[in-house]
């Protein structure tokens, strides 16, 4: 690994504060915000219910916050911009406004926000050495609605280079580790805002998915996250270094919130949903319908634990089964399989022809003249997923076309068996959160599944299950692993009804348990 990428918290760019000392004189002085600091574990409905009450202002909430990441992040690294003078700002109008009788959502509620989302006046780099220096001018529009709803923005959260990565490391803001243990990956692409959550750095943070980029950093470090539906959640704003801020129609990513318990997330769903006020908003009103059930036993699950082209681990297969078996015992009805599910070979196929074809759409016209020849040199009867990958990435117009239309088609299969079932479990990834692994080549990365190694990126036939039809699905904690490391799994629901998944994840909450302090 470079020295670049082992860089501490202190060598970053440093927007408002420094590291303080950890010693007895440093603890004297800070001893109220050092009592504050047992709020930061709290559920953004706990402290919204404490701030309406006046047990805690969010002066207090922000210090306690803000002395936890100078405490904790040197070693974690989840935090790659601190806006701490403007949090204190903004926590002190949230208390002159609360003093008013005013409430919002999240009046007063610290937060972080991934790094890929612009915010006037703070650097947006995507991890891209090249933009380093890059400083938007606007808000991206889940920035405004945070701010709107009255969120404290205690700073931004690593990413890896270009947010393609299952881990997040670059070469401006180094590594983030995961909490849990140090030596491992915190997940990726939001993986410095998940990192962020475990450790107790505010109590939500807003992210993005395309690859399992809220799911796997959730699951690695045994927080909550929701995809939501696709459209669902306007993303104008959360745009590569120097692109125009417009609002663009994505074809696979969305973006949606992360938290530590899963009514926080439907807390900070309601601020995020609905469409751009530049476009579909002119015309349209959001109005998502009710969960589908309220008690645990008026559900109908299909739970997965196996997929044919890689291996479930034994840690994650034990998660879901804890799941299944938490269903069972909450009354749910509870199938293993069933036809109606689209061929998961087919669906892991397209997946990566979907995603790969986009991933190269900048490449420069060299790289792309490479690839094209070794697409040639392909044996045709290699139908392996690497071997998939490299075709999708010089895909014709007419070939995506294709692959669109049998898209259609799987939404279509969806949209039959969500007639018979309310929600679908299954892995996140194939294992819990692996060792850092900086290969400068990811396509030569490997994954140890129990002691056999697969293909690194073929793990993310689990995260393509709801990505590719664009489907809701909402991670949660699921229990440890044998060595101690989270383990989480996702409940896929029905497009538009992001509030069954989320209530489900309620429930279960309930029922085995949910986030835990590593």
């Amino acid at each position: 690994m470079t020295k670049s990428l082992r860089r501490s918290v202190k060598s970053r760019p440093e927007f408002d504060c420094p590291v303080a000392p950890r010693d007895s004189l440093w603890l004297q002085k800070h001893a109220d915000t050092v009592r504050c600091m047992e709020w930061n574990f709290r559920s953004a409905e706990e402290l919204a219910t404490a701030l309406r009450a006046g047990e805690v202002t969010s002066a207090e909430l922000t210090e306690a916050a803000i002395a936890g990441i100078e405490r904790d992040d040197t070693s974690i690294n989840a935090i790659c911009v601190r806006t701490f003078d403007r949090a204190r700002a903004a926590a002190q109008r949230a208390d002159r406004a609360r003093a008013r009788g005013e409430d919002r959502p999240l009046l007063g509620i610290p937060v972080t926000v991934k790094e890929s989302y612009n915010i006037a006046g703070l650097p947006t780099t995507w991890g891209m050495p090249q933009h380093a220096n890059h400083v938007p001018a606007e808000d991206a529009v889940q920035v405004t609605r945070l701010e709107a709803a009255g969120a404290i923005v205690l700073g931004k959260t690593n990413v890896p280079l270009g947010l393609q990565d299952i881990q997040s490391f670059n070469a401006i803001y180094g590594t983030t580790n995961n909490p849990w243990d140090h030596t491992r990956t915190s997940g990726g692409s939001s993986g410095g805002s998940a990192a962020a959550l475990a450790s107790g750095f505010g109590a939500l943070s807003i992210g993005s998915d395309q690859a399992g980029s809220l799911r796997t950093p959730a699951h690695f470090c045994g927080i909550y996250a929701h995809k939501p539906s696709r459209g669902l959640a306007a993303p104008r704003g959360m745009v590569p270094p120097t692109t125009p801020a417009w609002p663009v129609d994505l074809d696979l990513a969305v973006v949606g919130p992360m938290a530590r318990t899963a009514r926080d997330l439907t807390l900070l769903l309601d601020v995020m949903a609905g469409p751009d006020p530049l476009t579909l908003g002119v015309g349209f009103d959001l109005a998502l319908p009710p969960a589908r059930h309220r008690q645990l036993g008026d559900f109908r699950v299909l739970v997965l634990d196996d997929h044919p082209l890689i291996p479930t681990g034994s840690a994650v297969r034990a998660g879901v089964n804890r799941v299944a078996d938490a269903l069972v015992d909450g009354g749910a009805h509870v199938d293993r399989h069933s036809p109606l599910l689209p061929d998961p070979t087919e669906a892991a196929t397209l997946y990566m022809q979907l995603l790969f074809s986009g991933s190269v759409a900048y490449f420069p016209v060299d790289e792309y003249e490479q690839l094209r020849r070794r697409a040639a040199e392909l044996d045709a009867d290699d139908q392996s997923l690497d071997a998939t990958r490299l075709r999708a990435m010089v895909f014709s117009h007419r070939d995506w076309l294709a692959a669109n239309n049998l898209r259609e088609l799987h939404r279509h299969r969806w949209r039959q068996l969500f007639t018979e079932y309310d929600a679908v479990v299954c892995p996140i990834t194939p294992t819990p959160a692996f060792p850092h692994d900086h290969h400068p080549h990811p396509l030569e990365r490997r994954v140890d599944i129990d002691g056999t190694t697969y293909p690194y990126f073929d793990q993310l036939v689990w995260a393509g299950v709801a990505t590719t039809p664009g489907l809701p699905a909402t991670a949660i904690p699921a229990g440890r692993s044998p060595e101690g490391l989270p383990v989480g799994v996702q409940l896929i629901g029905p497009m538009f009804e992001d509030r069954t998944p989320l209530r489900l994840a309620e429930l279960l909450e309930q029922r085995i348990g949910g986030f835990r302090t590593p």
